[in-house]
């Protein structure tokens, strides 16, 4: 990030106001990209989300023999999960985490796709662990403003890898499902320079799914 900003703001006058104006860019860049966990949301969208399961769905059932094997795998030292899920319905996300938190396995930072949502929607699920790309990658952005953005991306994956928080990467957007969606490959794209720059020695690719009788 450095380094970018840096060659950002060469041959312009004063440094020290420099060194503030991209503090300032990066910091607003990392806001659209993540926000901290709030334990008292996180607790009343647990609440409601079982309210919401009792009346969606007879019951929800889990493959224990799977899920004992991701406990396991969850405890090998210095080697992160990155849950890869296919996306048949908006509950996915909610559900997903859910369930990953209800079983011990921390709160997964999820991995939100290209879906147009409202900022207040998305203040929400940032707070409830959702992660997005920063507002406009790749579409309004010129070429020469994509480098601090991607910088910063960068950066805080390889940071939610490196602390070992799960995250979780959905493949498809609805309803072009079967395909590996746009935002999908960015993700992963950044998962793999994580490993492939040396930010951690490993990542373990676990794939999991929701399938519903019929989708809500």
């Amino acid at each position: 990030v450095q380094d970018v900003a840096t060659g950002r703001s060469r041959g312009s006058s004063g440094d020290s106001e420099s060194h503030r104006r991209w503090k300032e860019e990066t910091l607003k860049i990392l806001a659209e990209i993540q926000a901290p966990l709030s334990l008292l949301l996180l607790r009343l969208c647990n609440w409601a989300l079982l309210k919401l399961l009792n009346r969606l769905f007879l019951n929800v059932q889990l493959h224990r023999g799977q899920l004992e094997m991701v406990l396991r795998a969850a405890k090998t030292p210095d080697v992160p999960l990155v849950f890869l899920s296919t996306h048949k319905s908006p509950l996915d996300g909610l559900l997903l985490s859910f369930l990953l938190f209800s079983q011990g396995l921390g709160v997964p930072r999820v991995a939100v796709g290209g879906q147009a949502c409202s900022s207040r929607l998305r203040a929400l699920l940032s707070r409830l662990g959702g992660i997005f790309l920063p507002l406009g990658t790749g579409q309004t952005r010129g070429k020469q403003d994509e480098g601090l953005p991607g910088a910063v991306l960068a950066v805080y994956i390889e940071e939610v890898l490196r602390s070992q928080q799960p995250l979780l990467i959905f493949l498809e957007e609805p309803p072009a499902t079967l395909h590996l969606s746009a935002p999908a490959r960015e993700w992963l794209a950044l998962v793999y320079r994580a490993v492939r720059d040396g930010a951690v020695p490993d990542v373990l690719l676990v794939p999991v799914g929701i399938a519903y009788d019929i989708a809500p």
